[in-house]
């Protein structure tokens, strides 16, 4: 077993403090008209580690994923129904952006980022999210080159 998934995958106990973490946020998402079950969070916390694993990235916290939840649960495209496989699918665009973008982009910018998109012209379409946020990475590299990112910095700047 390699470290990065070792690491990850020390989260996956159902006692621990992750699961609980993730379950407290019920709380806060079923204003929304969503909920999280124990098997939820397990495919959330498994899928999790295998876009870790897949993108070569350690991470020993599970902020992103719960600034993930929290943030999606108020988009109206979003249903209980295709809850944990969206937020399975936006882990992945997350992963993917955070290596396309040379994790230059803090967490919380590029998930408020994701979210305006998601509600707007990607109308709850998890496709055309993927797709426009192709489209971000390639004008931040672009723009990185040209030393002119308006993305680049940390989320203390994020309002």
């Amino acid at each position: 077993m390699d470290l990065s998934r070792f690491l990850n995958s020390v989260q996956l106990s159902p006692q621990s403090k992750t699961m609980t973490e993730l379950l407290d946020l019920n709380k806060k998402i079923k204003e929304h008209g969503l909920v999280l079950t124990p098997n939820d969070v397990k495919t959330l916390i498994t899928s999790r580690n295998k876009v870790l694993h897949d993108y070569a990235r350690v991470e020993l916290s599970t902020e992103v994923l719960k600034e993930l939840i929290e943030v999606f649960a108020a988009s109206p495209y979003m249903n209980q129904e295709h809850y944990v496989e969206t937020l399975n699918d936006l882990q992945e665009i997350f992963y993917h952006l955070r290596n396309e973008t040379e994790d230059k982009i803090g967490d919380v910018k590029l998930i408020h980022q994701m979210m305006e998109d998601f509600n707007g012209p990607c109308a709850g379409s998890v496709e055309l999210l993927r797709s426009r946020m192709e489209q971000l990475a390639e004008n931040f590299r672009r723009d990185l080159l040209s030393n002119e990112s308006s993305f680049e910095g940390d989320d203390k700047t994020w309002n």
